[in-house]
C-alpha cells in the first residue's frame, strides 16, 4: 500500500474561511487563542487539500467546504463528505507554521510528525527514551538531530496506534536506519513496540524540521501530492459520488 503527504505553511491558507463547513467554522469561533486558531485552521486546509489530491476531486468538488475533518474520541482526524466516512485515513501534524498530512488507504494504521531540531536536557532523554535509544543517542555525532527524530518517530507511532501522548513514550522503541539510504529525500527506520508489533515508516530533514512517518503495513516511500495540488491550483472544486465510503 502506497502512503501521500502534503504539507503547507501559514502563507497557503486563504483569509477567508468558506473552505470550512459549517461544523468547522463553528468549532472556530470558539476557539479563544490566535495562535490555537491558527494552527487548527493550518491543519484543516493542509488536510483537505491532501484529500482531495489524494482522490483526485479538485476538479471536480464544488468546495473544499463539502470536505470535513472530524475528530474521533482518541482526537484522531477522520475524513467525511455529505456527512459519509470517507475510505481512507489521514494523520495530521503541525509545528512553526508547517502542517503535514499523510494520506493512506483506510485500512492502514497511520501516523505522521514534525519536530524542530533544538537541544533538549537529559533529564529528557532519560525520561521518555528507552535504554536503548539513550546509548544511541550518547553514539552520535549530531544530537540534536537524533533526539528530534526519535522523538518524531515515537509520535508517529502512537498515533498510529491512535493513542497519542496517553501512552508511555517507552513502550515504543525507534530503530533508524542506515542513513546512507536515501529515497526521494526519505530515510527508512522502524519503529517496535513492546507488544512485538513493528511499524516500518520514512524519516526526513528539511532545514531545523524533522518529518516522520509510520505505516502498517509498511510502505514504499511516501509520494508527494504537491504537484497534482499545483496542476489543479484554482479550479473549480464535488460530485458526492466521486468520494469513496468507508
Amino acid at each position: 500500500m502506497d502512503v501521500y503527504w502534503l504539507e503547507q505553511g501559514e502563507a497557503d491558507v486563504p483569509i477567508e474561511n468558506d473552505w470550512l463547513s459549517a461544523a468547522e467554522a463553528l468549532r472556530l469561533s470558539g476557539m479563544r487563542f490566535a495562535k490555537r486558531r491558527a494552527d487548527w485552521r493550518l491543519g484543516r486546509w493542509t488536510a483537505k487539500n491532501a484529500v482531495a489530491s489524494y482522490l483526485h476531486l479538485h476538479d471536480q468538488i464544488h468546495s473544499l467546504a463539502e470536505i470535513e475533518i472530524r475528530s474521533a474520541q482518541s482526537g484522531a482526524p477522520l475524513v467525511f463528505f455529505a456527512n459519509n466516512p470517507a475510505a481512507l485515513t489521514i494523520s495530521l501534524s503541525h509545528r512553526d507554521g508547517i502542517a503535514v498530512c499523510a494520506v493512506a488507504p483506510s485500512k492502514m494504521a497511520l501516523g505522521c510528525d514534525l519536530e524542530i531540531i533544538e537541544p533538549h536536557s537529559d533529564p529528557f532523554l532519560t525520561d521518555y527514551f528507552t535504554a536503548e535509544e539513550q546509548a544511541l543517542v550518547a553514539r552520535c555525532a549530531d544530537r540534536n538531530l537524533l533526539l528530534a527524530l526519535l522523538w518524531s518517530a515515537k509520535e508517529s507511532a502512537l498515533k498510529a496506534l491512535g493513542a497519542g501522548l496517553s501512552l508511555n513514550t517507552r513502550c515504543v522503541v525507534v530503530c533508524p536506519d542506515d542513513p546512507s539510504f536515501d529515497s526521494a529525500g526519505w530515510h527508512s527506520l522502524q519503529v517496535r513496540l513492546t507488544s512485538n508489533r513493528v511499524f516500518q515508516g520514512w524519516w526526513q530533514q528539511k532545514g531545523k524540521l524533522v518529518r516522520t512517518l509510520v505505516s502498517n503495513p509498511a510502505s514504499p516511500y511516501p509520494t508527494f501530492l504537491g504537484s497534482q495540488l499545483e496542476r489543479t491550483a484554482g479550479t473549480p472544486y464535488l460530485d458526492s459520488a466521486a468520494v469513496p465510503a468507508a
